[in-house]
């Protein structure tokens, strides 16, 4: 793992920050990126992180579940993110990999690598200098309680089983075959296998002052707005000028 940049914020530096949490098929990313385009700050993707390290570690042939190996294998990896949120890029060794990362085998990996501790602390370091302290939209499964304690705004994500797999299905197929089997009864197989993965190893929670929105029925620009607003009362941006 590349060194993170000298004066990489700690936790508590981490204020200009809007965290986004939730499962996967929340509209998380899609959320993040339209927030961060509208605040004009950082878009950074910490799942992104955690796909990359494990398209290393199955690249290097490692077994994803022999930890000790994973660890050496991700401590040797160069994982980067682009954090323009009009161009979002995942680098690996400086190989743009932002849709190999996507693919059903790293999907069916990453629960494994994600759940390793010393993997986990790795990666940290990693967002959290991605994030900066100028403001960054950072998603993923701990950023309000791990990453960015101190954010601004936390928003926790949800939706119902069903939308989950829906759009899940959807993202994959927009990604073309490298993704994979993404009918939507594989699809919600294996985010039904990885949510019972996760809750064993990286274990998703949401902050206790985090505001929850069940994006089932709301359109993305409808999520998109109420977190900038909600960005807004917490002084990120200012109100709208009156007409």
């Amino acid at each position: 793992m590349a060194s993170s940049p000298t004066g990489t914020p700690s936790a508590a530096e981490l204020v200009n920050v809007i965290a986004l949490d939730g499962p996967a098929g929340t509209g998380k990313s899609s959320v993040s990126r339209s927030t961060a385009q509208a605040l004009g700050w950082r878009f950074v993707d910490t799942g992104a992180t955690y796909r990359a390290a494990t398209l290393a570690v199955l690249r290097a042939g490692v077994d994803p579940e022999d930890a000790d190996a994973v660890i050496r294998e991700v401590r040797g990896a160069k994982v980067g993110l682009v954090t323009d949120p009009q161009a979002p890029t995942v680098l690996l060794d400086d190989e743009d990999v932002s849709q190999e990362i996507r693919s059903a085998e790293v999907t069916a990996a990453v629960s494994a690598v994600s759940g390793v501790p010393a993997v986990r602390a790795l990666l940290v370091e990693l967002q959290r200098a991605a994030a900066g302290r100028q403001g960054a939209v950072v998603e993923g499964r701990d950023i309000a309680t791990v990453v960015a304690p101190y954010a601004v705004l936390k928003v926790y994500l949800d939706a119902r089983p069903e939308v989950r797999a829906r759009r899940r299905a959807g993202e994959l197929a927009s990604l073309g075959p490298v993704a994979g089997e993404n009918s939507l009864t594989a699809v919600e197989a294996a985010l039904n296998k990885r949510d019972k993965r996760d809750g064993q190893t990286n274990k998703l929670r949401a902050s206790d002052s985090a505001v929850h929105f069940d994006t089932s029925d709301l359109t993305l620009d409808q999520v998109v707005a109420a977190v900038v607003g909600l960005a807004r009362g917490r002084g990120v941006l200012p109100a709208p000028s009156a007409p």
